[in-house]
């Protein structure tokens, strides 16, 4: 039981940046599905270079 516990918690864990970036509004299709792919196979250094060198977009506020 404590196995499966620990178990699910690192899944929880390396779920966390995955739902990061699909849920964030810095980046969109190709360029997201890149970082997610990243994030998949390198996992977290991939998510911190995302929170680095991600492009910042301006909100576009319409009249």
């Amino acid at each position: 039981m404590f196995t499966f516990l620990c178990g699910l918690i690192i899944f929880c864990l390396w779920l966390i940046p995955i739902v990061a970036i699909a849920t964030s509004s810095r980046t969109a299709g190709g360029e997201k599905a890149a970082w997610l792919l990243a994030v998949i196979f390198i996992s977290w250094f991939a998510w911190i270079f995302y929170l680095l060198l991600a492009p910042l977009k301006s909100p576009r506020y319409r009249v």
